[in-house]
């Protein structure tokens, strides 16, 4: 990582344990198998942390990889925040490290829900965060999905990372 923008291989590491993630989601037909990382790099560049992960329905109720990593990151006190990032001050809170978080999701995050839950764009958006790293644009399976549009309409940097993309459809379809 260089002044806290991840490299390519990086960009594939986290990806990676999306993947792994996604992995665990016990498939349902009509939905997506999906992995979702929340990283939080250093100032320097020099480190990181994952700060939560999450899959597809691994929380109760009809839930998302996104959402559910928000909620597991939610969750975290100030002190097992510092604990995952030693470089913060004592003063740090999830709120004030919020724009500085990368997440890692192995499809778009979704801009719609078929079953009127908020969509995983609309709850990235609410948090701040400061970019978006994608393994593959959702399919017109379910729903057209406009996540990507939404979060960079809102100032959030969206990056489509390259090399996995068949392995991001392979899990996600595993049930559809």
């Amino acid at each position: 990582m260089v002044g806290g923008t991840p490299a390519t291989d990086d960009h594939l590491y986290f990806l990676r344990i999306a993947l792994a993630e996604a992995a665990k989601a016990i498939p349902k037909p009509g939905a997506f198998c999906v992995g979702c990382v929340l990283m939080l790099p250093s100032p320097d560049g020099e480190r990181f942390a994952v700060l939560s992960t999450g899959f597809s329905r691994e929380l109760t109720g009809n839930t998302h990889a996104e959402a559910n990593a928000l909620d597991k990151a939610a969750v975290l006190s100030s002190a097992e925040l510092r604990d995952l990032c030693p470089w913060l001050d004592q003063d740090s809170t999830l709120e004030s490290v919020m724009p500085s978080l990368a997440v890692y999701t192995t499809m778009e995050p979704c801009s719609t829900r078929t079953s009127g839950m908020a969509a995983c764009a609309d709850a990235l958006i609410a948090t701040g965060v400061r970019a978006c790293y994608i393994g593959v644009a959702e399919p017109d399976d379910f729903v057209v999905c406009e996540g990507a549009q939404k979060l960079r309409a809102a100032g959030i940097e969206v990056q489509y990372v390259r090399g996995l993309e068949k392995e991001c459809l392979e899990i996600a379809r595993r049930a559809t």
